[in-house]
């Protein structure tokens, strides 16, 4: 396998350090493909053989691409809070289905520094009743972060889960001001 997919596009990857650790993203020619939460080599090598299987292409790191370079600058800006929306075309091919219905309806209505209930979000995307449903759809993103699940909650007003895990999730709640920093 080469660096190019079935349909000869390139897949290239880079990693950002950030206030959460540190982000492997991945972008195709459509757009910026997967971001994983803390990319150490382990967690990047297996992100990398997903990738590979999935897409049909070996990703070259490369932080300098056009699209890795640029995702890397809103994700610096993000995180120093300069930013609150990104601006970033995304290749959905690695979702379908109801969880890309789900997370486009979340990416395009949940402005930053704003929650949504599991359920308020299945009823949005015509799915009353499917909370449950919803939680699995955010626990598929490959796009964590550009696409917020980390602003869909609990109705109850638990946090809810989060594939970054719970600590990550607060703070980035924190970081767009929806929740209060922790003391220690």
């Amino acid at each position: 396998m080469d660096s190019h997919g079935q349909d000869g596009q390139r897949v290239v990857w880079a990693v950002v350090d950030t206030g959460i650790g540190p982000l492997m993203l991945a972008a195709t020619g459509k757009g910026l493909v997967n971001v994983v939460f803390h990319a150490t080599d382990r967690v990047r090598e297996r992100a990398l053989e997903r990738l590979a299987a999935r897409l049909g292409a070996e990703p070259v790191e490369d932080p300098r691409s056009q699209l890795a370079a640029e995702a890397i600058r809103q994700l610096e800006a993000y995180f120093a809070g300069t930013r609150h929306d990104f601006d970033l075309p995304l290749d959905w091919s690695l979702i379908s289905g109801f969880n890309r219905q789900v997370l486009r309806e979340l990416a395009s209505s949940v402005p930053y520094g704003t929650v949504v209930g599991y359920g308020d979000l299945a009823g949005r995307v015509g799915q009353p009743g499917g909370a449950q449903a919803v939680g699995a759809a955010m626990g598929a993103n490959p796009l964590p972060v550009v696409v917020p699940c980390h602003r869909v909650v609990e109705s109850d007003g638990g946090i809810g889960g989060f594939g970054g895990g719970l600590e990550t999730k607060r703070k980035l709640l924190a970081l767009e001001g929806v929740l209060p920093e922790p003391l220690f």
